[in-house]
């Protein structure tokens, strides 16, 4: 086979692939809005529920209110799930059991160009979760405009670094079971990520274990811009986001094309 340079338009036969399923149907659009109403309803319950109870938390010296604190949180924490959900079981589908992607590989589509479109698919769908999120906690007064604005890039990079390692994760699964280990770590890092309280409230040896994992990361980039302060710090959790993105999406497409024999 002739190399071929990347080609914008065979991505964008990707990705117009799932803008047609989005028409498809209604239940589509529920399955979208689920993800978005999940974080949504921990930050009204957890975040203003119990952060009556709370109080404030410390952010960068300085106390927050417990709903300011955990509100930047749920943002990564929805970026996240909204590109895992669609490179982890919508990809699974197609490559298993629907042979999307075989069709796909007898038309000049390169497995690269496939793992690009389904993660700017992914993209697609996270941002879409993030700006209503915004929006929320603009109108709640837990972040102001400002900070909206500059966590709005944040929560991209968030869902590309988990679109790619979910899409290459994806490609590693046996079957439907092995979602409960996915989930399972999806949740762990959904509780012990800094999203509840300061990963300083750890003991030493898990404080470094979290501060290894990469929604902390995400959380942590996410809150400096939208709460602060701002600090180089903030370039370290991009930079961590930056490389799983491009280590995810290089793997992604590599196992796309070694199991499809291309």
């Amino acid at each position: 086979m002739t190399r071929r340079n990347l080609s914008a338009r065979r991505v964008g036969a990707v990705l117009n692939r799932n803008v047609g399923a989005l028409r498809s149907g209604p239940a589509y659009w529920l399955v979208l809005l689920s993800g978005f109403f999940e974080p949504l309803l921990y930050l009204l319950s957890i975040g203003v529920g119990v952060g009556a109870l709370v109080g404030t938390v410390p952010v960068g010296g300085r106390p927050v209110d417990y709903a300011v604190f955990v509100a930047p949180a749920m943002l990564a924490v929805s970026a996240m799930s909204g590109a895992l959900a669609e490179t982890t079981f919508n990809v699974f589908f197609k490559f298993k059991y629907a042979k999307t992607y075989d069709a796909v590989l007898a038309t000049p589509v390169r497995p690269v160009e496939i793992a690009l479109g389904e993660l700017t698919w992914a993209l697609v769908r996270c941002l879409f979760y993030t700006v209503l999120f915004l929006v929320v906690m603009v109108v709640l007064g837990l972040t102001s405009a400002g900070g909206a604005l500059a966590a709005f890039p944040a929560t991209a990079l968030v869902g590309l670094a988990f679109g790619a390692a979910g899409m290459a994760i994806s490609t590693f699964l046996r079957g439907w079971q092995d979602f409960d280990l996915l989930t399972t770590g999806q949740f762990t890092l959904f509780l012990f990520s800094g999203t509840f309280s300061p990963v300083q409230d750890y003991p030493v040896a898990f404080e470094v274990i979290v501060t290894l994992t990469p929604l902390y990361h995400a959380v942590e980039l996410v809150r400096g811009l939208a709460v602060g302060p701002l600090g180089w710090t903030l370039l370290v959790h991009a930079g961590y986001l930056v490389v799983m993105a491009v280590a995810g999406l290089w793997l992604a497409s590599r196992r796309i094309g070694k199991l499809l024999l291309v």
